[in-house]
């Protein structure tokens, strides 16, 4: 039986690392951070979606980063904006109720080091592939380029 737990417990932590893993999808934006937050911002909303939370990552880490012991800057500025779609929720969700798990669905803008980026999170299931779809999408109408 320990055993058993064992090889369970491997198998699930392999396939943890691998969810851990995964590697952000990610576009560079050819202008300020202002510039790309105000474009995102407006394609979601092309979009006929409505941001639900805007997490303003990169505030916090700069805000805390003594607190907790680091010197080191990692961003210039980050946020995060987080919506959901009722359409492409409720297809991912028919298809595999689990998918809750990833609504609702959030894009990244960064600078670091005078660069700005626009990405989102990879979805390796092929019944994510709706909101692979639709972030791409938002990305790309928002000036994002690969």
């Amino acid at each position: 039986m320990n055993r058993l737990f064992a090889l369970a417990f491997a198998a699930l932590s392999a396939t943890a690392t691998a969810a851990i893993a995964e590697e952000p999808v990610t576009y560079a934006f050819d202008g300020s951070f202002d510039d790309a937050t105000f474009a995102l911002e407006n394609a979601i909303i092309g979009q006929g979606l409505v941001i639900d939370f805007t997490s303003h990552v990169g505030e916090m880490l700069n805000r805390t980063g003594a607190d907790v012991g680091s010197a080191e800057t990692i961003f210039d500025q980050a946020e995060i904006y987080l919506f959901c779609s009722a359409v492409t929720s409720r297809e991912v969700m028919e298809a595999d109720p689990m998918n809750i798990q990833h609504c609702p669905y959030g894009i990244f803008v960064t600078e670091a080091q005078g660069e700005v980026m626009i990405g989102h999170r990879a979805y390796p299931d092929d019944t994510m592939s709706p909101v692979r779809s639709l972030l791409t999408g938002i990305v790309e109408e928002a000036g994002g380029t690969r």
